[in-house]
């Protein structure tokens, strides 16, 4: 397990010089469209085994004398409360998040932009509570026809209406909390605006997938459709970069479909198009720095399997639809996996069927698989964890690490006092619990000190789990997966 198949070193040290030629060959103004999570990209980290969470964000601190920062957030995301699915937090709150995120690491934030602006209430009030908070606010408008009607776009009426981005640094980085929220627009119409007020700019992506020079059904290229299902994001052969220069690059169909607005907005700016194809506009050198193509293979082989069930998850939970999970069912087949290649699915559920009560199930480091079951004191999630640690410690499994004198006044509290129904243990309790047990015990100390191996662990539950043993989950990194059924047939679920 956990075997590197990626060269982070290499990438922050490519993807950087890269950037700075693509600068310079603008001449000294770049827009750069940064898609993905530039922090917290543990997709990325996932199916790339060695890429660090925060390699994107690292990069641009390398440039941060040259870079400003511009977020972009879509107004129909701040009226629908788009959630980001990762962290559990609106897009609005995401953006602020962000800000507060870039100046810890030194990187000038110069404003907001919100795309397909409309003067509805709700996003007037949050366009007040940004310039509230010192923050420059600009808006850009929807425009009829994008992107097919060019002439209309590339005009006063069209990219000409959008409220022109004060800028300063020569590279412009334009984020955003999520897809979708018109990054690209953004960065074509500032570009527009430039070239009308004589400065010299140009434009660049920067995605890290699907990764352009490796095949087109590589399982990391379909690990990327996976986990952009809801989108319908399909990986393509760029037809326009096989006719310009008669080799295969693989991209997707939005940037295919987008190409010759761009195409079309240099010609009429610059007299020519600096680019022959989508795949030219990108910067990524990731495909460059895949040093065990064996590992990454296999990693994004496991991360397909663990959205194919998030999908199961959410359309039970009435948030995905059936062509969805046709879609996961169909990139398993291309892949070659099944279920079955998982093998933590397997252990919990039989250890489910066998107790009757919910299991959960955790493939430790090195390849030994620890299961939990329900308890009188403990939910299986918590009991697994604490198994799982003893496991860790080289603790013998009839050592009671944590006394039913500490767990029995913790129940007393939940339901007594706090109003909960269910008297077990979750796992932020247990940790607690067992942090306090610590203190006396030397095998409690020992076995929190293996807490950090966890990170990187797969595990499965049998069924649906609470917010807050998936967020214990989440912040302790393992990979999580869950049956799509609930512990109880009830209609609410918290």
């Amino acid at each position: 397990m956990n075997i590197i198949g990626f060269d982070n070193d290499k990438y922050l040290k490519m993807q950087s010089e890269h950037i700075k030629e693509r600068i310079g060959q603008f001449g000294g103004k770049l827009y750069l469209e940064f898609g993905g999570k530039l922090f917290d990209d543990f997709h990325a980290s996932r199916v790339l085994p060695g890429f660090k969470p925060d390699s994107k964000i690292n990069m641009l601190v390398q440039l941060k004398d040259e870079a400003e920062i511009v977020i972009v957030i879509n107004s129909g995301d701040i009226e629908k409360n788009k959630v980001r699915g990762d962290l559990g937090i609106t897009y609005d709150t995401d953006v602020l998040r962000l800000i507060d995120a870039f100046r810890e690491y030194g990187l000038f934030v110069g404003s907001v932009v919100i795309t397909r602006y409309t003067d509805a209430p709700r996003i007037e009030a949050y366009k007040k509570k940004l310039e509230s908070l010192g923050l420059k606010v600009y808006r850009h408008y929807p425009i009829a026809g994008y992107p097919s009607n060019i002439p209309y776009i590339i005009s006063d009426e069209g990219f000409g209406k959008n409220e022109y981005v004060e800028t300063s640094r020569k590279l412009v980085v334009i984020t955003a909390p999520g897809p979708g929220s018109g990054k690209m627009a953004t960065c074509l119409s500032q570009v527009y605006h430039d070239n009308k007020r004589g400065i010299k700019s140009g434009y660049a992506k920067f995605e890290t997938f699907p990764i352009w020079n490796i095949p087109l059904k590589h399982p990391v290229n379909l690990a990327y459709e996976a986990a952009t299902a809801d989108l319908n994001d399909v990986n393509m052969i760029d037809p326009f970069h096989l006719e310009a220069y008669g080799k295969m690059a693989v991209n997707y169909n939005r940037d295919v479909e987008v190409f010759p607005v761009l195409n079309a907005m240099f010609e009429q700016l610059l007299g020519s198009s600096p680019y022959k194809s989508p795949t030219d506009m990108g910067v990524n050198m990731a495909g460059n720095c895949i040093i065990d193509d064996d590992a990454v293979s296999n990693a994004s082989k496991q991360e397909i399997i663990r959205r194919y069930y998030a999908i199961m998850c959410q359309s039970r939970q009435g948030d995905a639809d059936n062509e969805q999970i046709a879609k996961l069912e169909i990139l398993m087949q291309q892949a070659g996996i099944s279920i079955s290649d998982r093998p933590v699915i397997a252990a919990a559920n039989t250890k489910a069927e066998l107790t009757g009560d919910p299991a959960v199930a955790i493939e430790l480091p090195s390849g030994q698989i620890v299961t939990g079951k329900t308890s009188s004191l403990l939910g299986a999630s918590s009991a697994m964890l604490l198994n799982a640690l003893k496991v860790l410690a080289g603790i013998d499994d009839s050592v009671e690490l944590i006394s039913p004198k500490i767990i029995e006044p913790i129940q007393d509290l939940k339901v007594n006092h706090l109003g909960n129904h269910n008297p077990r243990l979750h796992t932020d309790e247990l940790l607690i619990a067992l942090s306090i047990c610590a203190a006396t015990d030397p095998n409690a100390e020992l076995a929190m000190q293996q807490i950090e191996k966890l990170e990187g662990c797969e595990v499965h539950s049998s069924v649906i789990l609470s917010q807050v043993d998936s967020n214990v989950f989440r912040k302790l990194g393992v990979n999580l997966t869950c049956e799509p059924v609930y512990q109880t047939k009830k209609l609410y679920h918290r």
